[in-house]
């Protein structure tokens, strides 16, 4: 199932023409803040899938029934252009654990690129819900890589990728490639086409540049 948040009017679409505009995308803080804000409502709409339980909440006054979720979960990122989202999340999921990936394009002279992946840091993630963010969905080929790379850690019981924005391309890649897996996408808006070098049109640049700086 795919989750388009574009499709409903909210603030959310706000944030995210604020991280497409090429004159607001200036100034890299707030382009980090609106991700973040972005990852904020990610997380409250997945809070809507998982498990509670009721217990009882003392207050100066008596006691109250409230619903706390029966588990946290795993958020997963992938650096570096991944930690505004995931800091997002993990302000409303604030007890959970984390994982994050070291995954890049390697480019060859003749303009085509593979995947590498350098490093790993994640808890057990049997039987847990994980949540694998990163700003954007191009190809699909990195987000397919970090989670077959994470399941080595074990086997989720459900998956929620998210992402900012993602491409027609990237979510098939996505269906042809994790066709056992059990996952949920959810993204701020779905774009047509990917340039010769596999970047999103219309898309919004290299969201780790504008973000952090860029790099050589």
């Amino acid at each position: 199932m795919t989750h388009n948040l574009a499709q409903h009017n909210s603030i959310f679409n706000q944030f995210l023409s604020e991280i497409r505009d090429i004159h607001i995308q200036k100034d890299s803080m707030r382009f980090r803040r609106n991700m973040e804000r972005m990852g904020e409502v990610f997380a409250y709409e997945i809070s809507k899938t998982l498990q509670y339980e009721t217990v009882k909440t003392t207050t100066p006054l008596g006691e109250a029934d409230s619903s706390t979720l029966v588990q946290q979960p795993v958020i997963a990122t992938i650096l570096r252009a991944g930690l505004p989202l995931h800091l997002g999340i993990l302000n409303y999921f604030d007890a959970a654990q984390n994982a994050f990936v070291s995954a890049y394009r390697r480019h060859h002279r003749d303009n085509t690129f593979e995947i590498a992946l350098e490093y790993i840091a994640c808890p057990d993630l049997t039987n847990k819900t994980l949540i694998l963010c990163d700003p954007m969905l191009a190809t699909g080929a990195s987000m397919v890589l970090t989670y077959k790379a994470l399941l080595a850690k074990g086997k989720p019981s459900h998956t929620h990728i998210v992402t900012a924005i993602a491409s027609k391309a990237g979510l098939t890649h996505l269906k042809t490639q994790m066709p056992d897996a059990n996952y949920t996408v959810w993204c701020g808006a779905i774009d047509e086409e990917l340039t010769a070098h596999a970047y999103i049109v219309p898309g919004l640049g290299d969201a780790g540049d504008l973000a952090f700086g860029s790099k050589l």
